[in-house]
């Protein structure tokens, strides 16, 4: 199978990941910081160099505020629903993916809080200028993308960031397609809170994510629970990263996690992403003098990841993707990829498009054979 469908799950994961994971589960696997014996203890060490390391790798200063969660999607929800309070405004944009978007709308429909959805370009970009034109007296986060997930475009965030800090706004990005693909500094670019996902570019296992809570922000826990610290309080530690870890965690899927990110430091994220990126521009260009097929968003280098959203002219894209699975075993994601507002936006709504995501395991020769399945279900139609 030529796999294609990267932004939504890496795979395969280096063999390296493999093996650390095999290796704990059969050896360390215990419940960490509940118990003195000697594996909880290693258990629990295991956890502490996965925060350390990530801390590192994200430029974060002080590991602990470095909380693990389920996915990007926990995280996001743990960081808007932990921060916003009723009469708040929030700036958000028409990017987003669902995992946005719903916590926002949700908020917004019960009468919390109230939104604006700046527009983006024609090809898939926000613009600064257009947030701080955005910005009311009330307004408590900004909240977007670093890449868009349907249509792989990288966003300014630290020119965003920048206008969040000046006008002391919280900041939060939802970087689910771009850890371990593009550098990230929470200081640089001014992030106060950053989520996402192990199981993509981290090529980590799913179940497993992040969110970085800033020295500034305040959330309120989540959910509620045992942390093995304070056990003798009946409320919920203040102390992070306790107060917003309850329950035993994943710790297999932070091990996991940390082994993905050590291979992504090893390999370099600039070469992981200049490989996918240079994937996708070779589909582009294998399609783009083709009129038969339409390709949505930016082309760029330096603004793009790894991802292509196209159409076959007058065929529906779900339809597309099943041909190129059973004709010609390439696995590629149909739809609208829980992005609804950009489909509106770019005008393939309700069918959605074709995403097309290589990953750093995928070959030109995957790409070529793709381009070739494509062509020849255009030329079917």
């Amino acid at each position: 199978m030529i796999y294609l469908d990267n932004a939504a799950t890496t795979f395969p994961k280096p063999e390296c990941v493999y093996t650390a994971m095999d290796k704990f589960l059969r050896e360390k696997c215990a419940n960490p910081g509940r118990a003195g014996y000697r594996m909880s203890v290693e258990t629990e060490q295991e956890i502490v160099k996965a925060r350390v390391t990530l801390a590192k790798f994200l430029g974060i200063k002080h590991p602990e505020r470095m909380i693990f969660t389920f996915n990007a999607t926990d995280a996001l929800n743990m960081g808007i629903k932990g921060l916003l309070c009723e009469g708040d405004h929030v700036i958000t944009s028409n990017l987003e993916h669902s995992s946005v978007s719903r916590p926002l709308t949700g908020l917004e429909k019960h009468g919390v809080i109230t939104v604006t959805r700046v527009a983006n370009s024609d090809d898939g970009f926000i613009n600064a200028d257009d947030i701080r034109n955005a910005i009311e007296a009330n307004t408590k986060l900004i909240v977007c993308t670093h890449a868009s997930n349907a249509l792989g475009t990288i966003q300014p965030i630290r020119e965003i960031g920048g206008v969040a800090r000046e006008k002391e706004i919280m900041f939060m990005v939802d970087a689910a397609q771009t850890t371990g693909v593009c550098d990230i500094d929470v200081e640089t670019q001014h992030i106060d809170m950053l989520a996402f996902t192990g199981h993509k570019g981290p090529f980590g296992p799913p179940g497993i994510g992040g969110l970085y809570v800033g020295e500034n922000v305040r959330l309120q826990a989540w959910r509620e629970g045992g942390t093995g610290f304070e056990p003798e309080s009946l409320s919920q530690p203040e102390t992070l990263p306790f107060k917003l870890e309850s329950g035993t965690p994943n710790s297999v899927g932070i091990v996991g996690l940390r082994t993905g990110i050590e291979f992504c430091i090893k390999e370099g994220t600039d070469t992981i992403r200049t490989h996918e990126r240079d994937l996708a521009l070779r589909l582009i260009k294998g399609l783009e003098a083709d009129d038969r097929f339409k390709i949505y968003g930016g082309r760029d280098e330096n603004e793009k990841v790894g991802i292509v959203s196209l159409n076959i002219k007058g065929l529906n894209p779900g339809e597309v993707a099943a041909i190129l699975d059973n004709r010609f075993n390439v696995a590629v994601r149909p739809g609208m990829h829980c992005a609804p507002h950009i489909h509106r936006e770019i005008g393939t709504f309700p069918e959605g498009t074709i995403r097309v995501s290589p990953g750093y395991f995928n070959t030109v020769n995957d790409i070529e054979e793709t381009i070739s399945g494509l062509k020849a279900i255009a030329e079917s139609a």
